[in-house]
């Protein structure tokens, strides 16, 4: 998976998202979700995955990077068991043991991921679905632009993510969804940690109307809270958006989805602003096992350099590819474009235009059902009127796994 080299406080429902919702239909009653087909019929399953992959810029620095090799073991095991007819729970473990040797200080890492879901239909027309989702990261793919220094390199977070949704159907076309979502973040480093420690809160409420069996019209308001450890006097939000969309199933194999409206932001010692908010996808099945969906977000989000820029505003475009090239081998491509500018605090920093770029692809050998091959290659840069946020990181991988 490409790796996306910045901060990102992501919006509940971002347009990746709203396109894995338009591969189920768009009605109550399907509270259980999809699992891979290896993990179907059996409660446990466990997979075992090495590899290597060499990084041009392990702390993604804007200069003086360290390249390395980097060699990871990831097993992981799943639980997946239906209690009853009605409800459904599932748990997960992932271990990630990375050893960089040309990595200064601490070379062996070990990160961890646990989740567990318990989901319920009470009636088929109400559900709820409940999940929570625990990282000890050691080794982030995900990296802070702007903050990665000779003496600030440890950039390990834990961070702890729980989802709530309740979908009451109020007639057979007519919906009502709530959602929510609570997620903390916790850095290692001292000065990461007084810098950008937080917690969100988001809140949504949908009403969905079946027009047709193939169109579905959304109105939905949402609410979230950022409230930071230190200094939340100059650094927390509150943002309210409105919402109105539609989700629409052109054919068996043609699904577009939209929402549009406004985000009203409170910015805690900044200024207040009324701003749009865009959420644009379509996904396109051209072939068994192919398929490309591209899409067009646009939001405000949060920052690394928070001290400098209170938030920035993103305009997301992607386009994201899978080809069945052989029936053992698939590839996957993936392109992101980001205009953005960062807003900066006044009397600190002017506003700052940057564009961060993210292209992934990955070439997949299945020779049985149980073992997979994979060749990977990222490329992700940052191009940012800000010298210190500039980015330029490649990484080319292969990788090993084994299901049982």
């Amino acid at each position: 998976m490409i790796a996306v080299p910045k901060l990102i406080f992501m919006r509940l429902f971002s347009v990746h998202l709203l396109l894995l919702c338009l591969m189920v239909a768009p009605r109550l009653g399907a509270v259980y979700a999809p699992i891979p087909e290896l993990e179907q019929g059996r409660a446990l399953t466990v997979y075992l995955a090495t590899g290597a992959y060499y990084d041009t810029n392990i702390f993604g620095g804007s200069t003086q990077e360290i390249s390395s090799y980097v060699y990871e073991f990831n097993p992981s095991v799943v639980f997946n068991a239906s209690v009853d007819a009605k409800t459904f729970v599932s748990a997960s473990y992932r271990l990630s043991l990375d050893y960089v040797p040309d990595r200064p200080g601490k070379k062996a890492l070990d990160s961890h991921e646990f989740t567990a879901r318990v989901a319920h239909t009470f009636t088929p027309l109400m559900e709820l679905d409940l999940s929570d989702t625990y990282q000890i990261a050691k080794n982030p793919e995900s990296l802070l632009p702007g903050l990665a220094t000779v003496v600030n390199t440890d950039q390990s977070y834990r961070r702890n993510q729980f989802d709530g949704r309740y979908a009451a159907g109020l007639t057979k076309r007519t919906g009502l969804t709530f959602k929510a979502r609570i997620t903390r973040y916790d850095y290692e480093n001292a000065g990461l940690g007084d810098s950008l420690n937080h917690d969100e809160y988001l809140a949504g409420l949908s009403l969905s109307h079946a027009v047709l069996p193939e169109l579905q019209t959304v109105l939905e308001y949402r609410h979230l809270i950022i409230n930071y450890d230190a200094n939340g006097d100059r650094k927390d939000k509150r943002s309210d958006f409105l919402l109105i969309g539609a989700d629409r199933a052109m054919n068996a194999r043609l699904a577009l989805t939209s929402r549009l409206g406004f985000e009203h932001r409170s910015r805690t010692g900044g200024d207040t602003a009324t701003l749009p908010y865009a959420e644009l996808g379509l996904k396109y099945d051209y072939h068994q096992g192919s398929y490309v969906s591209a899409g067009y977000g646009y939001s405000v989000e949060e920052t690394s350099n928070i001290d400098l820029y209170s938030d920035m505003s993103v305009n997301r475009f992607f386009v994201n590819l899978q080809q069945v090239v052989l029936p053992r081998i698939v590839a996957t491509g993936s392109l992101t474009w980001e205009p953005s500018e960062l807003h900066g605090r006044p009397g600190i920093r002017k506003n700052v235009n940057e564009t961060n770029t993210q292209l992934g692809f990955a070439l997949i050998y299945r020779p049985g059902k149980v073992w997979s091959v994979s060749a990977t290659f990222d490329h992700d840069r940052i191009n940012s009127g800000d010298p210190s946020r500039q980015l330029k990181r490649d990484r080319t991988g292969l990788n090993v796994k084994y299901v049982f």
